[in-house]
């Protein structure tokens, strides 16, 4: 049987509307609250009786979780991911985390030590250190950084497990010091139930593992439960439920974005082979969905990857989900030149930004709001994803414009500490003082006068 070919969105900015193309395209990958498919839509009638939004889902799952606690994490688990569970099974024991360490492949565990080697040396490197200043007149000015005391990591589980956001969440908070991390990760076979993650788990050191996921996992960690102390920052990448719990409880803990479809844009010239630009591609689109945008100035580049995304999409062991996301989500644009490419990736600010180029240099300056980039044509961004030490938790839906990846600063909270002698607010008492009446704080004002008039 003839496979069908892939239709895949071409845009030609001689000719097309590239912005609005590329909005329509963020459109269908923002985490607005207001899209859904039509079996979500069924589910959501299913387990509320009524046509929600993914919006007021989510508001109504966290309100239960706040209000009724552990009572209605346990709800959820069982509507939403069919888990029977209890009070005493909700958390991973020691015993489940361990035994999967034992019997986990010896050659696995050596990756997991390696990477966390890189990632550890990575974001030490990074860390924030105490810094400041001294003056002359008696002033001491200190800029201090302390780590949280705890972090919850978000770890999906629907389609895939991923040992790899345990390592590249949890390695940088244990940079910056955290002494507690609680991993929670929806009671699934790719989920909590998977060995290989709790494995991840335990050989980095993490005790806190528990079967919950989506909105009322998150609300459980931002809330806390009668057996789960609230955390401090709710980090890590989830679907649209997971995105908009995080946005909803944000105030009450911190979190590092909220993080929709993966995303890559790919800059490719005339020295990039096809076959590798077409991996790249395929390798953000099989996240499914995942959006993958190829940008060039060269026709025959443009025409060579797509016979050559037709041709590897067929080996794939998720072709069908890849095919259709590149199909919902993927873009090839031709442009007049790199100048214009500048233009283009800059406005779409990727949280992938692949320069597979013979000199990639002179473009990456100019290019300012992308998530992470990747140079030349050994880089993929699989590299990223896995062993290199910069967090692969990044801004997507254009947010890379204003958001940073996930670091180990993120874990750090920082505090301003003042220090002046007599003599040193003697010399600024008249600016405090003049600011003080100016804005008819009479107290503030005292507060200087009692100590320089005494």
């Amino acid at each position: 049987m003839t496979e069908p070919s892939l239709t895949i969105q071409r845009i030609d900015t001689r000719r097309d509307n590239v912005h609005e193309a590329l909005a329509a395209l963020r459109e269908k990958l923002s985490p607005r609250g207001n899209i859904v498919s039509e079996a979500g839509r069924q589910r959501t009638i299913d387990v509320f009786g009524e046509p929600l939004t993914p919006q007021q889902v989510v508001e109504r799952i966290c309100g239960e979780v706040r209000e009724d606690g552990l009572d209605a994490v346990l709800k959820y688990n069982r509507l939403l991911d069919g888990a029977e569970l209890t009070a005493e099974t909700l958390r991973v024991s020691s015993q489940e985390l361990a035994a999967a360490h034992q019997t986990a492949d010896p050659a696995f565990l050596a990756t997991i030590r390696r990477i966390r080697d890189n990632i550890m040396e990575f974001q030490t490197a990074i860390l924030h250190q105490e810094s400041g200043i001294e003056r002359p007149s008696g002033v001491k000015l200190t800029q201090r950084y302390t780590p949280m005391k705890r972090a919850g990591l978000c770890i999906p589980g629907g389609a895939a497990a991923y040992p790899s956001t345990v390592l590249m969440t949890a390695v940088p908070a244990l940079a910056a010091g955290v002494d507690e991390i609680a991993v929670m990760a929806p009671p699934t076979e790719f989920g909590s139930n998977n060995p290989d993650l709790l494995a991840t788990c335990h050989e980095i050191g993490i005790r806190e593992v528990y079967r919950m996921g989506g909105a009322h996992g998150v609300a459980a960690l931002a809330y806390g439960l009668e057996n789960l102390e609230q955390v401090d920052i709710v980090v890590g990448p989830g679907n649209l439920f997971v995105a908009l719990a995080k946005k909803l409880v944000y105030g009450q803990v911190a979190i590092d974005s909220i993080a929709g479809p993966s995303e890559v844009v790919v800059i490719a010239d005339e020295s990039t082979r096809a076959d590798y630009t077409a991996a790249d591609l395929l390798a953000q689109a099989e996240h499914a969905p995942g959006a993958s945008i190829l940008v060039t100035w060269s026709e025959a580049v443009l025409e060579k990857t797509a016979s050559e995304l037709e041709r590897q999409v067929a080996s794939l062991s998720r072709e069908n989900l890849t095919r259709q996301s590149l199909e919902d989500f993927g873009a090839l644009i031709l442009v007049k030149d790199p100048d214009e490419a500048v233009e283009i990736t800059n406005s779409i600010c990727p949280e992938h930004l692949h320069l597979a180029m013979e000199n990639p240099y002179d473009l990456q300056q100019r290019l300012t709001t992308a998530g992470a980039t990747f140079l030349g044509n050994y880089t993929p961004v699989a590299v990223g994803d896995y062993v290199a030490g910069p967090s692969h938790t990044l801004p997507t839906a254009g947010t890379a414009r204003w958001a940073s990846g996930l670091c180990s600063n993120d874990f750090l909270r920082s505090s301003s500490v003042l220090e002046y002698t007599r003599d040193a607010l003697l010399e600024v008492s008249g600016d405090v003082q003049r600011m003080a009446d100016k804005e008819g704080l009479t107290a503030h004002r005292a507060s200087v006068d009692i100590r320089v008039e005494g």
